[in-house]
């Protein structure tokens, strides 16, 4: 089983900056990708950025030049660097990894962009 910890969401201004964190464990052999999605309220959940071991990283058009996504893969840990937040990034993030074609999701972690 493999398990994934989300950290980092809270309350942040317009304009404001914030750096989510996911660590995973457990059963752990090869990831072939890790991602963030979010889902605002009564919306589906969608792709925020994504990266693959050795690739590039892909990003939602609404968040590029804005978000960061990187990873420690010592560490099995993926962050998003989110800048210049807007309140339409409010929603909950989700941290997303794939390891021999099976998809594994942390708990989700909320974001609130407010003055």
């Amino acid at each position: 089983q493999v398990q994934l910890v989300e950290s980092g969401g809270g309350l942040v201004q317009p304009g404001g900056s914030l750096r989510l964190s996911c660590a995973a464990s457990g059963r752990i052999f090869v990831i072939n990708e890790m991602g963030w999605y979010r889902q605002a309220p009564g919306k589906q959940r969608e792709l925020v950025a994504s990266i693959t071991t050795g690739g590039s990283p892909n990003y939602a058009d609404s968040v590029k030049g804005r978000f960061t996504i990187s990873k420690d893969i010592a560490k099995n840990t993926v962050y998003l660097q989110m800048n210049s937040t807007k309140p339409e990034d409010t929603a909950v993030y989700y941290c997303n990894i794939l390891q021999l074609r099976t998809n594994y999701w942390g708990q989700g972690t909320q974001v609130t962009v407010s003055s």
